[in-house]
């Protein structure tokens, strides 16, 4: 039986292709290309293999956090939600705006794999914050290590700042939901209503879930830490695969700086400009790693190696799994609609796991 390649994945990879030569064209021109190749024939390979396996734990760590997330019942197999997770992490990566692509299709993956709209929502809310809150912790350790000892940055207040609102903005949204979920379900409800394709009732199942599942992980305090710690051990994994890229060129970078590099590009990095914060990751890297005595040979060098595999391997890896989730366990599930808060009758779960003849 053949398999219909869809439309995102044909354009998506023709952009993978042309940001590829565009970045890595450009990119050497930020060092003297000389040293650099002079320092890429020192590279120790099995620190390349070492920095490989880190990156593949990171994703693991991740799809071990969405399992954290979901409810236990109808909860797919953790092979399952890794290809999930890496299909659409790959489709993030390769248009422009392509966090919005990914999550609907993320959602999509989800919904046929047989987890419910408002769960699949709601744990996608839920993982996205916390993961953002453990990033910025990680950033404050390593301004709070750094600063006494080798001064500060403009841009690391500036990035503090923007660290501080998005946490205190994700509490807030925790407090409302949790103590306050009446008045945030009338609240969008009347918002719904006022949109076109919007469903009140669909919205307000989805902030009655968000509102469950929130309270359920500050009830069961176990399953709060495990959700934390998988957060947190995808966020230090692909930390120390970039560490151990850079160490491959013969570089050891300090461990405060690395966790303000890492974190300073990955907050900034969550500004919707380009898919995956690229070019915005690599030029703050970059010279963040020089500051804190990296040459700029190996932070160039460092950075790219890491890049191609955080950045470029999840592309042809996403196309791959989403083939293997459309001809294995998903071959007869049709994909529902993209948005889970439109009309009711859209979308249902007798339909989504209806089985159709192939």
């Amino acid at each position: 039986m053949s398999v219909r390649v869809p439309m995102w994945l044909r354009r998506g990879a023709s952009v993978a292709v042309l940001l590829l030569v565009i970045e890595y064209a450009l990119l050497p021109q930020l060092a003297g290309a000389r040293k650099a190749l002079e320092t890429l024939s020192d590279v120790e390979p099995t620190y390349l293999a070492v920095g490989l396996c880190l990156e593949a734990a990171s994703l693991l760590a991740y799809a071990m956090l969405t399992r954290s997330v979901l409810a236990r019942e109808g909860r797919p197999s953790l092979w399952t939600l890794a290809r999930i997770d890496v299909t659409s992490l790959g489709v993030s990566h390769m248009l422009p705006g392509g966090a919005a692509t990914a999550s609907a299709l993320r959602y999509r993956l989800l919904r046929s794999a047989g987890v419910g709209a408002s769960e699949a929502v709601s744990a996608a809310a839920i993982q996205g914050a916390g993961s953002a809150v453990v990033l910025n912790v990680m950033l404050w350790i390593g301004l709070l290590v750094s600063i006494p000892t080798r001064g500060g940055n403009p841009i690391y207040g500036t990035a503090a700042a923007v660290g501080t609102l998005l946490i205190a903005a994700v509490f807030v949204g925790v407090a409302l939901l949790t103590r306050g979920s009446e008045r945030s379900i009338r609240i969008v409800r009347a918002a719904a209503g006022r949109l076109p394709g919007v469903s009140p009732g669909s919205a307000e199942e989805l902030i009655r879930t968000l509102a469950d599942r929130l309270r359920v992980l500050g009830k069961d305090k176990p399953l709060l830490i495990k959700a934390t710690v998988w957060a947190a051990a995808n966020w230090l994994l692909d930390a120390a695969s970039l560490w151990v890229f850079l160490y491959a060129y013969g570089h050891a970078t300090a461990l405060d700086g690395l966790l303000i590099a890492y974190g300073l590009a990955n907050v900034l990095a969550a500004i919707p400009i380009t898919p995956g914060g690229l070019g915005i990751i690599e030029g703050v890297l970059v010279p963040t790693l020089v500051g804190f005595s990296t040459t700029r040979a190996i932070a160039l060098l460092g950075v790219v190696t890491w890049r191609l595999a955080n950045f470029w391997l999840p592309i042809p890896a996403s196309a791959l799994t989403y083939l293997s989730l459309r001809t294995g366990p998903l071959l007869h599930r049709r994909l529902p609609a993209q948005r889970p808060w439109t009309t009711p009758n859209t979308i249902n779960d007798e339909t989504i796991n209806k089985e159709t003849t192939a």
